[in-house]
């Protein structure tokens, strides 16, 4: 056992995290998971990089790992660009209550216009290969489960589907991240033309705002179109790990941000579709089933409520990250390969054993805070998509008074009243298509 981490782990606790950080180490613990989450889940929200240094490369199979099941991400299993739908073959097959750690592996460094091709990729920044993630080289030149389609399909790299013993449609799938470790000492930043919060509209003219000038990436670097994706011009930005900090190097000096690891995407079967490659199984845009929610309070400690739509659930995760903004405006956040371990528990309705907003839509809370969600569009694309954070706003403080109205007891005008005055509204990001808010509701305010 690393004894800097046990040390690094008593020196949290010994420092004082409060009665509900104690308890859920001490929960951690019971699950198996390893010092290095136990650690993170000590900490409070944007401190858990703090126990992670420059973190080991993490290779399959490798290291504590910490679930009751373990997932690895696969060629002949994982999806490139689509999530599970309804109709998926489980990979694993696990009980409610019970854990599992994840492999998950980033989509950044093996994307067709870096070249698909991780080794020479991170090469070129400094990394050895011995420092690059085997399941990430084998998924870049085996993976053939569905063809590639650089501009058409998403970017991300989706383990499971996961079986959850009980689960029905009706129900609400609890998602408590136990871990989220960084696979390896580095990450990636990236700005695709088309993309984020800047980019060109699909006609070539700036989006409303801003002119062609402050368009991001610039419009003189958009080489598109090409039949070869790494000629597009697209900007990626490699982010190393130093001492718990992702680190940033530009011209003579550098920027430092802590870590705070969470996975961007958690989900459950939502599309009804039968083709793998069906818009609606598209990963980039969140749906009523998660999916690529990228709210940035997911990490150690939290719970991420999901309604069911499909017999077992068929949880999956992806888009692992390092650290992130609220908004993800340059269109990512500092992608890295992650090992997450995760309780998953059926909650059946009238059980009291999730939010009521949970049987419908997500919802998500951590140790100080409850976080109902608002979507643009969460339908998968269906009818089209809607990107309007004026329509993901309403819904999350709609989804934020149906909460305090009919789980807090609070009548509606009150809510509303209190949401004004005390709550807070943050962006969850306006990258994916669907765009998404999400509300801080503090939980020492109802004590």
């Amino acid at each position: 056992m690393d004894q800097s981490l046990v040390h690094s782990a008593r020196e949290t606790l010994v420092e004082g995290v409060g009665r509900r950080d104690f308890v859920r180490a001490v929960a951690a613990i019971g699950a198996g998971v390893g010092v290095a989450g136990v650690a993170a889940g000590c900490t409070r929200t944007g401190s858990a990089a703090s126990t992670l240094g420059a973190p080991k490369v993490l290779q399959p199979g490798e290291g504590n790992i910490g679930g009751n099941h373990y997932l690895q991400s696969t060629p002949d299993q994982v999806l490139w660009g689509y999530v599970p739908n309804v109709h998926a073959k489980p990979v694993l097959q696990m009980k409610s209550g019970e854990t599992i750690t994840i492999d998950a592996v980033s989509h950044e460094g093996i994307l067709e216009d870096q070249g698909r091709n991780p080794v020479a990729y991170f090469g070129s920044k400094g990394v050895s290969q011995s420092d690059v993630l085997t399941d990430a080289i084998a998924i870049a030149a085996e993976y053939r489960r569905t063809p590639r389609n650089f501009d058409k399909d998403g970017p991300h790299v989706v383990t499971g589907p996961v079986f959850v013993e009980g689960a029905q449609p009706g129900d609400v799938l609890k998602i408590e991240t136990l871990e989220a470790t960084p696979r390896v000492p580095y990450g990636v930043v990236s700005s695709r033309h088309g993309k984020g919060a800047l980019a060109r509209t699909p006609d070539g003219n700036a989006p409303a705002g801003i002119t062609l000038d402050e368009v991001m990436p610039p419009v003189s670097q958009d080489h598109r179109p090409n039949p070869d994706p790494t000629k597009y011009g697209d900007a990626f930005t490699f982010t190393a790990i130093e001492d718990g900090y992702g680190v940033m190097r530009y011209q003579k000096a550098s920027v430092r941000f802590p870590l705070d690891p969470f996975m961007g995407m958690m989900g459950v079967a939502f599309s009804q579709d039968t083709d793998l490659t069906a818009a609606s199984a598209n990963s980039i845009p969140p749906t009523l089933g998660g999916g690529n929610i990228d709210i940035r309070l997911l990490g150690v400690g939290s719970t991420f409520y999901l309604p069911v739509f499909a017999e077992g659930a068929l949880f999956y995760a992806g888009d692992p990250h390092h650290a992130m903004g609220s908004g993800e405006v340059a269109l990512t956040a500092m992608e890295g390969s992650l090992r997450g371990t995760f309780r998953l528990t059926v909650c059946k309705p009238k059980t009291g054993d999730a939010p009521s907003v949970a049987y419908h839509y997500p919802f998500a809370e951590t140790a100080d805070l409850w976080v109902p969600i608002g979507l643009s569009d969460p339908d998968a694309s269906v009818n089209g998509q809607i990107n309007d954070l004026n329509v993901a706003m309403r819904r999350a403080v709609v989804n934020a008074l149906d909460f305090l109205e009919f789980d807090r007891g609070m009548e509606r005008a009150t809510a509303y009243a209190y949401l004004s005055a005390a709550a807070d509204f943050s962006v969850s990001q306006v990258v994916d298509r669907t765009v998404g808010v999400h509300a801080q509701i503090s939980k020492s305010h109802f004590k």
